[in-house]
């Protein structure tokens, strides 16, 4: 699996003329760090002198980017197995009427779970950043920059993902399908770089 494997063997296998891991498996690596951030940024803030008031916060947001980051790791092996499903119904039997009807049908259904998956990346990752954008103005000060850079990696892995959902949606025969997606790709991309901003510019250095 490959999100058992080291970073540096990770790296390399991304590096490779393999297409898997891509950006879709990035970028869910990228959101659960995200996560991993927003997390820690939480806990160090959990019991400091001068933060009592938000420690309830604190802890919700330890629990909420815990669970998103299990699930995103997850992802990136769900990414992965979604385009391997692809490239398989590409290769089913095409020499008579029936096989290319089964194949077509096959084809289909493997692009819609590619799109899927990388939709539900953006949406983690969407909570992520509200997570970061919590940590940026509450949590400990000392960790400020950790919490921003988790919403830039928050923010990138949103992108990142509905990139991944744009392009397979361009082969998608269903309409209804494609519109319903699209439509929920359009309204997260409306929010993403607003969001960002407005964490960013609450940071004084």
């Amino acid at each position: 699996m490959l999100s058992e494997l080291k970073i540096t063997e990770f790296l390399s296998r991304t590096a490779s003329s393999d297409p898997v891991p891509g950006g879709g498996s990035v970028s869910a690596l990228g959101a659960a760090m995200a996560a991993a951030l927003s997390e820690m940024v939480a806990s160090i803030t959990i019991g400091r002198k001068g933060f009592e008031t938000y420690e309830k916060e604190m802890l919700e947001i330890v629990q909420q980017a815990r669970s998103l980051r299990k699930k995103l790791v997850e992802d990136i092996d769900r990414d992965s197995d979604a385009y391997s499903q692809v490239l398989d119904a590409f290769r089913l039997a095409n020499d008579t009427d029936e096989h290319k009807s089964e194949r077509s049908q096959a084809v289909q259904d493997a692009l819609k779970q590619a799109a899927l998956i990388p939709l539900g990346v953006a949406r983690d990752a969407s909570e992520l950043l509200d997570l970061a954008g919590k940590a940026v103005v509450r949590g400990n000060k000392n960790a400020v920059t950790d919490a921003a850079v988790a919403a830039m990696m928050a923010r990138t892995a949103i992108l990142g993902a509905l990139l991944n959902v744009k392009i397979n949606l361009k082969s998608i025969k269903d309409l209804s399908f494609v519109k319903d997606v699209a439509d929920q790709v359009q309204e997260i991309e409306a929010r993403v770089e607003r969001k960002e901003k407005n964490i960013l510019d609450q940071i004084d250095l």
